[in-house]
């Protein structure tokens, strides 16, 4: 289903009731418990499943998926992706977008009066103090390297136009 997005993972199982430990890759990391269905993206298929249950656990989270009883059967669940419908997730307001929204989008630089044209967002790094764009050269790029470009609106990111698909930034092609 082209239409699902991963937002987080099945880590391990938990116990002997059928718990499960999950790595969210949502922020809040709660909000991963506010959509329902999860799709598991099982070797053998992808898996629609609801939860009964869940809390916070350490560093990360447990839960419980509806019948679910027992440690055996939540085994088969893992290592396994978390994936739900991207028209699960609220709207954003203008200027405002999700990571899945940026990746894949062209980056071009309008630096000292010259237009470059960058590659393509690989992915999105959190790194604390503000994301990053991992940016990789394609065969319509300036050149074939990977640049890290913080993602700060105003200051590096000019503009993003997902309609465009495109991102105009002002960074230095030699850095």
């Amino acid at each position: 289903m082209s239409n699902l997005l991963n937002v987080g993972r099945i880590t391990t199982v938990y116990g002997v009731k059928g718990w499960i430990k999950v790595h969210s890759q949502t922020e809040p990391a709660e909000n991963l418990f506010h959509y329902q269905p999860w799709y598991l993206k099982t070797k053998h298929g992808i898996k629609a499943v609801d939860l009964v249950d869940w809390r916070s656990h350490g560093k990360g989270f447990i839960a419980q998926i509806k019948d679910i009883d027992n440690r055996a059967v939540a085994e088969q669940l893992c290592p396994v992706d978390i994936a739900i419908e991207k028209s699960q997730l609220a709207v954003l307001p203008d200027g405002d977008y999700y990571w899945h929204q940026l990746e894949g989008l062209r980056v071009i630089s309008e630096f000292d009066g010259q237009r470059y044209d960058f590659g393509l967002v690989k992915k999105i790094l959190p790194t604390g103090a503000n994301d990053v764009l991992v940016v990789v050269g394609d065969a319509q790029s300036l050149d074939q390297d990977e640049r890290l470009i913080p993602y700060i609106p105003g200051q590096f990111v000019k503009s993003v136009n997902v309609i465009d698909g495109t991102i105009y930034v002002e960074w230095d092609p030699e850095f």
